[in-house]
């Protein structure tokens, strides 16, 4: 196998790698006292490292792979996706002062104080299962082909060595290491893509070349309803279902705002992250496109979906640049991979040791907190060998499937927990429990979907963006029917909480901390999201 890079490319890279090394280095020097350092950076952090680690935990590189060859494939409809920019101001202006109100460190603990500790270890022991299966697995398996491809080495090599390198760093300095390289990492992503798309343009003879030789169907959001892959409702609808969960509810996320000193430089963190949010369509889905056309021209050539970001790497870019993107594309799969190692460690010492052990010292619980990250990237090298057997590409789409049956219960809860205070315990483990049989029977009904019939075919082969829907909706129902059947809760139990249980103060304090400044801004990016909808309409 031999590299793409060359002697000037391996310097670049090196160069990378050493000021990625030297920020670590920096942190772990900045000692973490307690938990509070090691899992929220001390709560100390600026709106610009918040928005930048936002960024980069949700950009991995099966995510830069994945979005560039499927606009290669398909086209825009994965862009309604990226435009969840809208949801994670929803982060910022609805959920996050209920967050901070709770002085809550993790999302299970949160659902505690608001209905009761059933709803926290479900989602503690949901989350961990779900990022150990899902994340670390993929973003491993993603990321040890992109490192082999760009370095020439075998696939082990790339996949361990990936996984030692960033394992090392997030155990050592903890969330302020994975959040400071994370902000230096997303520089360098943004810069070697924006590259990437402005020789593609060039080379293809500008945007309006671009979309005569694509066609208009490659530069179609709306697809009609009874698409099999792309229904315009779906992605509009599921889709935002499936993004409330992920940006407003998933502690891989959310915990970056949570490393905040207050509610409004978490707010101004989450609105720099949605406008970073809307690049991955103009820096990893327009690239795709001009991969399609360049094949189309005769320039470049691709077997399957997966080559095309590396391929246009290797076609388009100068010697050093090819270093710079290499540089990127790592930066994606460490930043994503520290995020989840740091998210499983602190959901597994808060939620889990913790709760199980109230009386521990915070030393011991450092420590804890370290031995779980080692074991997560553990169990990420064992898995690997599970992933190559399973295959990347199909394994992927399951993925993005299986995010939306496990998002509508958890979407609903916490929608509905912070909207209605008379929502109860009861109702939030009921609709918990329920949308996890809903989940499964739907997973069991797709594997032997060959086996049904009638009813039960339909159930099993509905779109799963469709389904996401009809799962939030049934999810509903049962979060209201269940918490009307059943008594209220003890408001004085949940005060600050949820909407109509918020003090005077309460209010006071929530109102100083909006600024006209943060508001402009965040009309401005719904501006843009509705701008890009009405554009891309074939």
């Amino acid at each position: 196998m031999e590299s793409i890079l060359e002697t000037a490319d391996w310097w670049v890279l090196g160069a990378y790698l050493a000021a990625l090394i030297g920020v670590a280095v920096w942190v772990v020097l900045q000692k973490n006292k307690n938990t509070e350092d090691y899992f929220l950076a001390g709560r100390n952090v600026g709106w610009f490292v918040i928005g930048a680690s936002i960024f980069a935990s949700n950009i991995g590189s099966e995510h830069v792979v994945g979005l560039a060859g499927t606009g290669a494939e398909s086209g825009m409809p994965m862009a309604h996706y990226e435009l969840h920019a809208w949801i994670v101001l929803l982060l910022g202006w609805l959920f996050l002062p209920f967050y901070f109100r709770s002085k809550a460190f993790t999302m299970p603990e949160f659902l505690e104080k608001r209905f009761d500790s059933r709803s926290r270890w479900f989602l503690s022991v949901f989350s961990l299962v779900g990022y150990v299966i899902t994340k670390v697995s993929v973003t491993i398996y993603a990321g040890g082909i992109v490192v082999s491809e760009l370095l020439g080495i075998p696939f082990w090599y790339g996949a361990i060595g990936i996984v030692i390198f960033t394992g090392a760093y997030t155990v050592i300095g903890g969330m302020k290491a994975v959040i400071y390289t994370e902000t230096l990492q997303t520089i360098i992503l943004i810069a070697g893509s924006l590259i990437i798309t402005y020789l593609g343009l060039e080379k293809v003879g500008g945007w309006e070349e671009l979309r005569l030789v694509a066609g208009s169907e490659h530069f179609n959001m709306w697809r009609p309803i009874s698409d099999p892959d792309f229904p315009w409702t779906g992605m509009l609808i599921g889709g935002t279902i499936v993004g409330v969960w992920y940006w407003c509810t998933d502690q891989y996320i959310v915990q970056r705002t949570l490393a905040a000193n207050n509610i409004k430089i978490g707010r101004r963190g989450a609105i720099f992250g949605a406008y970073l949010k809307l690049l991955p369509i103009f820096i990893f889905l327009i690239p795709g496109i001009i991969a399609f056309a360049l094949a189309k021209q005769g320039v470049l050539t691709y077997e399957k979906s997966d080559e095309v970001f590396p391929v246009l790497v290797k076609t388009l870019l100068p010697v050093g640049l090819k270093g710079l993107v290499a540089g990127g594309l790592m930066a994606a799969l460490m930043s994503s991979l520290a995020s989840v190692f740091n998210s499983c460690s602190t959901i597994f010492t808060i939620d889990i040791y913790k709760k199980l052990k109230p009386l521990t010292e915070e030393k011991k619980l450092l420590n804890v907190g370290k031995i779980a990250t080692s074991i997560v990237v553990v169990l990420g090298i064992i898995w690997i060998p599970i992933m190559e057997k399973i295959g990347g590409g199909v394994l992927y789409q399951y993925l993005q499937s299986v995010q939306s049956y496990i998002a509508p219960p958890i979407t609903a809860v916490f929608l509905l927990g912070v909207i209605w205070k008379r929502v109860n315990s009861k109702a939030a483990i009921v609709t918990l429990f329920s949308g996890l049989l809903m989940a499964a029977l739907r997973i069991l009904a797709e594997i032997y979907q060959t086996d049904l019939s009638g009813a039960l075919l339909t159930f099993a082969t509905i779109n799963f963006a469709h389904m996401a829907i009809f799962m939030f909706i049934l999810s509903v129902v049962i979060c209201i029917s269940v918490s009307l059947a059943t008594n209220p809760p003890d408001y004085s139990l949940i005060k600050g909480l949820s909407f109509g249980t918020l003090s005077a103060q309460d209010k006071q304090l929530n109102k100083e901390s909006i600024s006209a400044i943060d508001i402009i801004l965040s009309v401005f990016l719904i501006v843009i999201v509705v701008l890009v909808l009405s554009y891309f309409t074939g």
